[in-house]
């Protein structure tokens, strides 16, 4: 089969490899979409993110969607030919987080494109046949690959209580602030600003279903005089989170969602008086059955975020396609193109 491997920083080269066997418990499944992510994108520019290093070739990707070929020995739940959405972290199944139901938080955690686990820019995957999970054909490959990032938005509109009748603000309108933007409305909420500095992507968000927008270079958010009970943090800009942090409403919720440095500045004084609640994302936890059901009901809208196809020999486009091309949402590699 043929991978998009990353050699270094900045070098991605296809190459010819096995076809992987299913162990015990896995299928096998042929690739047909996988999303780009910003992730994938920060180890091809520098090489590791935080303490994941890249230290020997790694395929990237981790967004995937496929069709089930092979079950390995013991693997019962799929039939030949099922078209799976894949979740891309498999954890150990028996540490303390595991058995507390937050296995996202497993230390052991096998994770797609993340050091020194390989990803789906390739043909073929071997996973888990409980992560595998199967999509209706109204959900097209694109779709159900996207399931991964939408997963993200369902888990910050859990953790920030997203309810009927909440007030949210996204801050950020990239792939990740567009899906919690949709998911937050899908749960009920009446009214979701998203700010950005980028106006085409506010006018996606504006699309997409944001009761306002707001480019924070004209005009600041404090003056919107807009005051949200949960806010959805997804850019990682330390400037934009302490100004969406000081509008929160008292005994509101802030959900880091967004990746930025290792440390940022939070208003302490409006932390509290305000006794708001501050918690942080990392990944997702059963999140597939819902965020598929969220996409096969039409409630959220995946393919309109597509912005590009790539083969799999263009990888280094894909990942490279948004620094050429603002209006860029989400580049999508196909495999067996």
């Amino acid at each position: 089969m043929r991978a998009a491997v990353l050699h270094g920083v900045g070098k991605i080269l296809l190459e010819d490899r096995p076809r992987p066997e299913p162990g015990p418990g896995e299928v096998l499944v042929q690739v047909a979409s996988v999303g780009t992510c910003g992730s994938d994108v920060h180890y091809y520019e520098h090489g590791r993110i935080g303490d994941f290093v890249v230290e020997s070739p790694l395929v990237l990707g981790h967004e995937a969607a496929g069709i089930v070929v092979q079950a390995g020995p013991g693997a019962e739940r799929h039939r030949t030919g099922q078209r799976v959405s894949l979740e891309p972290g498999v954890p150990d199944f028996t540490c303390a987080q595991c058995r507390a139901g937050r296995y996202n938080l497993c230390p052991r955690m096998r994770f797609f494109g993340t050091p020194p686990i390989d990803g789906a820019f390739t043909e073929y995957v071997t996973v888990h046949e409980e992560f595998a999970h199967p999509v209706p054909d109204t959900v097209s490959d694109d779709a159900a690959a996207l399931i991964e990032p939408l997963s993200v938005g369902v888990w910050a509109c859990r953790k920030a209580r997203v309810a009927p009748g909440t007030r949210v603000l996204v801050t950020g309108a990239g792939p990740i602030g567009l899906l919690c933007l949709q998911v937050a409305r899908a749960f009920g909420a009446t009214d979701v600003m998203v700010t950005d500095v980028n106006p085409a992507r506010l006018a996606r968000a504006r699309e997409l279903g944001a009761s306002a927008i707001l480019d924070v270079r004209a005009e600041s958010l404090a003056d919107a005089a807009f005051e949200p009970d949960a806010l959805l943090e997804c850019s990682g800009h330390p400037a934009a989170t302490a100004d969406a942090v000081r509008a929160v409403a008292r005994a509101g919720r802030v959900v880091l969602v967004g990746m930025g440095g290792d440390e940022i500045p939070l208003p302490l004084t409006a932390l509290q008086t305000r006794e708001l609640e501050v918690t942080g994302t990392f990944r997702y936890a059963n999140t597939w059955p819902a965020a598929i059901a969220l996409a096969a009901a039409g409630r959220v809208e995946l393919d309109a975020l597509v912005t590009g196809h790539y083969g799999l020999a263009r990888v280094e486009e894909a990942l490279t396609a948004g620094a050429r091309d603002p209006e860029l949402v989400k580049a999508v590699v196909r495999p067996q193109e």
